[in-house]
């Protein structure tokens, strides 16, 4: 194909054109979830509350920040989980905001939210009355334990929900306390699951007809991410904790030696060395070439795993006075599976590889700002990200006119009367 052929060939239609989201996600549980839809071309329309200013999203307005301006409408972190997503106001008290939301339900193939269990059901919005409004609607939720069991009640966060589902258990280092990781990790796996489901359902009602109500409890995904280790117990009657155990540097399934996190020559600098078998062992030490990868605690994988201690402090004795992307260059040049730990700043601004992973996106408050891409590349559908994510009620005119008819005096009397 000559390149004027590909620029007359016709753009092909969005992964997901024509599919709409009634959408009450919020913080990156939820919010991530349909951000990935909307990438992908579904319109996500974004419910939020006027009388408490959008705060459904407790990361609206808090940084970090582009610039000395502080605000709702200047939260990085909701920008960055919401952008191409329209955003509408609509109070669930009044009579008239009802009905607005349940027009926009009987318009749309999916209701998401990651509201406390019962939400919804409390507004009066449960998936019995959803069916009602639309039979074949797909109703997504997305809560710390779901709506069925004896927890169904209990409120969670990231961090809840990584150490009720034993990860938070299983990381850290022998002889320490058990670690969080610093984010909370789930809020990002939990939606990646949430997104994953909403297809599923998609799907389903695509070949079937049938909606469904898809009810996500963010700690049995968490209890996924165990696999074989949590079985262990079961079947083994061995811990996760035990001696020199858990320890997040090294690799016990399979086992691999050295494999770890080693110290490189400046301020806080580190490089992630991994040696899978014998061969990478091979190349590592005629990359190193050093007195002690020729001692015989080194010379199989059993005696390197028995010595690991003392292999981890003579590699990192060697790495120490490198700089790390000297020690990155070295290692892979000889074949050795290595990377140099990256600051955001090394991996956003200045490694090539990630080209096309920080779009610039146009937001109505903020201005032009960088934002996270999604980490896939589809040759005939690929993603778009261009928009930031909407200031309050910023599309009400947009959405209620186009969906129902409504006339900018329409919106501004439903604006006075409090509905939106």
């Amino acid at each position: 194909m000559t390149q004027v052929e590909a620029y007359l060939e016709p753009t092909p239609p969005a992964a997901l054109a024509g599919i709409r989201i009634c959408d009450f996600c919020g913080q990156l549980a939820g919010a991530g979830a349909t951000k990935w839809l909307a990438a992908f071309g579904a319109e996500v329309i974004r419910i939020e509350d006027p009388e408490r200013e959008g705060r459904w999203d407790i990361l609206r307005g808090i940084g970090p920040y582009v610039d000395e301006r502080r605000g709702l409408e200047f939260g990085g972190g909701y920008n960055n989980h919401n952008t191409q997503k329209l955003g509408v106001t609509i109070n669930v008290r009044t009579a008239r905001g009802k009905e607005l939301l349940t027009e926009l339900i009987r318009q749309s193939d999916c209701v998401t939210e990651n509201f406390a269990a019962g939400v919804l059901e409390r507004w009066g919005f449960g998936y019995e009355q959803l069916k009602v409004i639309k039979p074949d609607i797909i109703y997504v939720s997305n809560c710390g334990f779901g709506h069925i069991g004896p927890y169904g009640a209990f409120k969670t966060w990231g961090p809840i929900v990584q150490a009720v589902s034993g990860l938070t258990y299983a990381s850290g280092l022998p002889d320490q306390p058990p670690a969080g990781w610093g984010y909370s990790y789930m809020d990002h796996t939990g939606g990646y699951y949430m997104a994953m489901a909403i297809m599923l359902a998609l799907l389903h009602r695509q070949r079937t007809g049938e909606g469904q109500w898809v009810d996500l409890a963010c700690t049995e995904a968490a209890l996924t991410l165990h696999g074989p280790a949590l079985l262990d117990w079961t079947v083994n009657g061995r811990p996760s904790r035990r001696e020199g155990q858990p320890h997040s540097n090294r690799n016990t399934s399979p086992p691999m030696a050295p494999h770890g996190i080693y110290p490189c020559a400046g301020d806080d600098a580190w490089v992630a060395i991994a040696c899978r078998d014998d061969a990478d062992w091979e190349r590592l030490k005629a990359a190193v070439k050093s007195t002690w990868t020729e001692d015989a605690a080194c010379a199989s994988l059993d005696a390197r795993l028995t010595n690991q201690d003392a292999l981890d402090e003579d590699l990192g004795a060697w790495t120490a006075t490198q700089d790390k992307f000297a020690v990155q260059r070295r290692l892979r040049d000889a074949g050795v599976p290595c990377s140099a730990v990256q600051t955001p700043q090394e991996r956003v601004d200045h490694d090539p590889d990630t080209e096309g992973l920080w779009p610039e996106v146009s937001h109505t408050a903020m201005g032009r700002v960088r934002v996270d891409g999604l980490p896939v590349r589809m040759t005939r559908t690929p993603w778009r990200i261009e928009r930031g994510a909407p200031c309050l009620g910023e599309h009400n005119e947009e959405v209620f006119g186009r969906l129902f008819g409504l006339s900018t005096a329409d919106v501004a009397q439903l604006r006075a009367e409090g509905a939106i």
